[in-house]
């Protein structure tokens, strides 16, 4: 029996459903949404909340011009909305600190973050820092962000009944992939124990290997580190009135596999019997956001707008800790929270 307030929604439900469904948790609030380009998930979610009336509504993108593009759609139908935008390069932590103190600076509380943005390749890079890119942005990128904007949340929380205030990770069904390579997150070759390694790979996600780099392996780790990232978020601000889950919005053909070849499409294509629109891609992202059921942690991930199971190495509470400890420790900076 499902724990959420429409056990009736599913793969077809659609984000404009939801935010209508639950525009009294949206009115009024302040959303922080990043990873928003045009026709992506992203921007139907920015859609979907500002067709409710928020008090603002933040968009967070690489390139300023594709948030303007959105930007414009979202005024040319609700033509009131205050929608702010920022630049955030999640691949660069210079950028990271700028965004959050623009963010900041535009206001002093955020009732809603929904860490979208996503990253996906084949081939090995880093990000500015020397961080392998998957892991660096899916995870490391929105683990600052969050943090430096732990402020502005922890003052949305005590205006807020307990739960309102929320921590939305995007992550993949993909997780299952494979667990942290704490001893090689950075895919160096280094020995790892039998924990951390990767599940049998199907042949052709076994040809996205590059020396001892493979690229689904790297995806599954980050997708892997969303849902402890929430985990740990849970266990330290539950207490203080804030909640976190992590979402699997379902297959939709994004941006997000822009650089696989056509092997990978093909393997990526047969995995899902059911590809979702954007509209329906937003649907458990706001569930997760904005479902009163959810105001007590429920489970940690959602798909399909109802909680699933993840991968027990992706539950775990002690690899949540240590997760937070390498970010921490790979941001250069200790949270006390």
């Amino acid at each position: 029996m499902s724990v959420l307030t429409h056990p009736e929604w599913n793969q077809e439900t659609g984000g404009l459903a939801v935010a209508k469904a639950f525009g009294e948790q949206i009115e009024g609030k302040t959303v922080l949404i990043t990873g928003v380009s045009p026709e992506s998930i992203g921007s139907s979610t920015a859609i979907s909340v500002a067709s409710q009336s928020p008090s603002l509504l933040i968009l967070a993108s690489r390139t300023q011009s594709k948030i303007e593009t959105v930007t414009k759609s979202i005024k040319d139908t609700h033509g009131n909305v205050n929608v702010q935008t920022v630049v955030l390069d999640l691949l660069s932590r210079d950028s990271i600190r700028k965004a959050a103190s623009e963010i900041a600076q535009l206001t002093p509380r955020i009732d809603i973050i929904i860490n979208n943005a996503g990253f996906m390749t084949l081939k090995r890079q880093l990000t500015a820092e020397g961080i392998e890119a998957q892991f660096g942005a899916n995870h490391i990128g929105h683990f600052l962000l969050t943090n430096l904007l732990m402020p502005q949340l922890l003052t949305a929380a005590k205006a807020n009944a307990p739960g309102v205030t929320r921590v939305i990770n995007l992550t993949s069904l993909g997780h299952r992939l494979s667990p942290i390579r704490f001893h090689d997150y950075n895919f160096e070759g280094k020995d790892i124990p039998p924990e951390e390694q990767h599940r049998p790979l199907p042949p052709v996600f076994a040809k996205g290997s590059e020396g001892a780099y493979n690229g689904y392996i790297a995806y599954g780790q980050a997708k892997t580190a969303n849902i402890l990232f929430s985990v740990e978020m849970n266990r330290l601000l539950k207490e203080k009135g804030i909640v976190s889950y992590a979402v699997h919005p379902g297959s939709i053909w994004t941006g997000l596999s822009r650089d696989l070849d056509a092997d990978g499409e093909a393997a990526i294509r047969a995995t899902s019997p059911f590809w979702k629109n954007l509209d329906q891609g937003a649907s458990t992202t706001l569930v997760a956001a904005l479902d009163p059921a959810l105001a007590e942690p429920k489970g940690i991930l959602l798909h399909d707008c109802q909680m699933t199971d993840a991968a027990p190495y992706a539950t775990d509470e002690q690899n949540a800790k240590n997760l937070w400890t390498l970010s921490e420790k790979l941001v250069k900076s200790e949270f006390k929270l």
